[in-house]
């Protein structure tokens, strides 16, 4: 018979305190540029210029964000209609590449054909280039499909977002063969397969994606329709942004409220999402 050696840790109380006080600056210290952005957004201008800052508001006020509407009433296109772009664009943008870019792993991390080594050596390849490389061959290539200021010349790019497709697949290798194997045996189609086995499964993978992806449209969409978009109603809400930055101080109380605006969707969905990712890493793993 076997003793069974129970080790603990030999930690005193005090490096535990060190140890909490340690984690708790980093907290603070990370989170102070957050705080601070949501106070500035709801201070009225006087605490705004107040010297030295002050963190938290004192009288806090909702003219910065009733302002807004205001600032475009004298412009044809509504301040509603930017908000819907952002919006349509991230949902649809992020909808779009999380099914695009699993249906393309699958393949790529479970069925074996010609060809596959070399397509993954290029996605792997792709993810080395920064957007300011493929500018031009984009341009061309949305120019040539004739879908220049539309919405599709912001979408059809984060639908070819390869960084999603190499994600999806290094999760999906994860899966047990077995898993598919019995699928099949059960008469299950491929599509069957892909869409009730294995999307429930790498559903971390999938909202790790929209994580990124929400982010990436949400906030940086003005960088893409700026080359691409020409009409001032399918423009985004970042561009709003930078209008009414370019207003001068006057300006400085809206500004605070689109950053406010513009931080709130990624931190919403991350808030959301980050419990489901969690609670599935722990509790969908499976051994072959």
């Amino acid at each position: 018979m076997k003793a069974v050696i129970q080790k603990r840790l030999n930690r005193s109380w005090t490096v535990d305190i060190l140890l909490l006080v340690l984690l708790a600056g980093i907290a603070t210290f990370m989170a102070f540029p957050l705080v601070f952005t949501i106070s500035n957004a709801f201070k009225p201008l006087d605490e705004i210029f107040a010297f030295p800052p002050k963190l938290f508001v004192r009288n806090p006020t909702f003219v910065n964000f009733t302002i807004l509407p205001d600032i475009f009433s004298d412009s044809w296109v509504p301040f509603s209609r930017y908000l819907f772009n952002s919006l349509f664009v991230a949902v649809v943008g992020t909808g779009g590449h999380v099914i695009i870019a699993s249906a393309a792993a699958y393949p790529l991390a479970k069925l074996k054909f010609p060809g596959r080594t070399m397509m993954m050596s290029i996605v792997v390849l792709s993810l080395m280039f920064t957007s300011y490389v493929t500018q031009v061959p984009n341009y061309m290539t949305i120019s040539w499909l004739g879908m220049l200021n539309t919405y599709w010349a912001i979408l059809l790019p984060a639908f070819g977002s390869t960084l999603g497709i190499y994600l999806m697949k290094q999760f999906m290798e994860q899966l047990p063969d077995e898993l598919i194997e019995a699928g099949k045996i059960d008469g299950a189609s491929e599509y069957r397969i892909f869409w009730q086995l294995v999307m429930p499964i790498v559903k971390p993978a999938w909202l790790t994606l929209i994580i990124f992806s929400l982010q990436v449209l949400w906030t940086n969409s003005s960088v893409t329709s700026h080359k691409y978009i020409y009409s001032e109603q399918l423009k985004t809400i970042d561009y709003v942004f930078g209008q009414i930055a370019s207003g001068g101080i006057a300006r400085t109380g809206p500004v605070a409220a689109v950053t406010f605006l513009m931080m709130l969707v990624p931190i919403v969905v991350f808030v959301v999402t980050q419990s489901s990712v969690i609670q599935t890493m722990a509790t969908s793993g499976m051994k072959e």
